[in-house]
């Protein structure tokens, strides 16, 4: 069975993040092999800006990921849609013209490798209306999240030996202005899919970014591996984590592959450092 390696909030277009993830690419490519063992997942705000200049350079990277055998799944993030603060909906045509070559997909995006289900979500579906679209929250929508439900309950999905879900917004712990506007909708339908008797009928990880804490939320709807990523590139001193997840092992064994080189040194700003442990201390 596959491994994931979970990566988000790239933010390419903002100073050095392309230079930084071209450098994070290159040093996974070294240790973590063969790449075909694994599954790179990237939960969103893959640039910091939507624009034609940094689609096509964070298309570059993960052709890159790609040219390096390792499979590849994305879901976009605020950024990915506008300036973080302000989507715009031509960019949604756009993106997946980019990143997954057919402006006709839709999500829930389900793949299925290695009888692993993963189940992409968007969760930028209903943040863009006029109002909705000046702020970074996140919503799925009722009819995304219908759609998630019966993908859940198929018998196509149950043969899976194990479920993933992911998405860019935090599905729990919010902050103001940038909570999954429907994450109690979202909890009720994951909810109903908790592991008994059934080994193949429950979720095995919900994966996500946003918010650039790197924090881990495990047991939330009673799900094993609940994992924020932080920023990969480091983002303004942000916590970067590049997670390898076996799901044939206990979370325990989940770790940071590190893959940072010469950034990893980044020193935080002692403010934002301040913050993030008073946060964290909330776990």
């Amino acid at each position: 069975m596959k491994k994931i390696i979970h990566f988000s909030d790239v933010h390419i277009g903002y100073e050095g993040m392309y230079e930084r993830f071209r450098a994070v690419i290159n040093h996974l490519a070294m240790i973590k092999q063969p790449a075909g063992n694994y599954v790179v997942l990237i939960t969103g705000d893959i640039v910091d800006e939507a624009s034609d200049q940094s689609y096509d350079l964070a298309k570059e990277c993960l052709d890159k990921l790609t040219g390096h055998k390792y499979h590849v799944l994305i879901v976009p993030g605020n950024h990915d849609y506008g300036s973080g603060n302000c989507a715009d909906k031509k960019w949604v045509t756009k993106f997946k013209k980019c990143f997954f070559g057919d402006q006709n997909i839709s999500y829930p995006k389900l793949d299925i490798i290695d009888e692993m289900a993963f189940i992409g979500l968007d969760s930028m579906a209903k943040e863009l209306g006029t109002v909705d679209r000046l702020l970074a929250n996140g919503e799925l929508g009722t009819v995304q999240l219908k759609k998630l439900d019966d993908i859940l309950n198929t018998k196509k999905r149950k043969d899976c030996q194990k479920t993933i879900i992911y998405l860019h917004h935090h599905p729990m712990d919010p902050i103001p202005l940038h909570e999954l506007k429907d994450a109690k909708k979202l909890a009720a339908i994951l909810s109903k899919y908790v592991r008994k008797d059934d080994k193949k009928k429950g979720i095995d990880a919900v994966l996500f970014g946003h918010l650039h804490l790197g924090k881990k939320s495990n047991g939330w709807c009673d799900i094993q591996r609940v994992y924020d990523a932080g920023a990969t590139t480091m983002k303004d001193g942000s916590p970067g984590f590049h997670r390898v997840i076996d799901l044939d092992l206990p979370p325990v064994y989940d770790y940071d592959a590190d893959c940072h080189g010469e950034y990893a040194s980044v020193t935080r700003l002692p403010l934002l450092k301040t913050f993030l442990e008073l946060l964290g201390s909330r776990k």
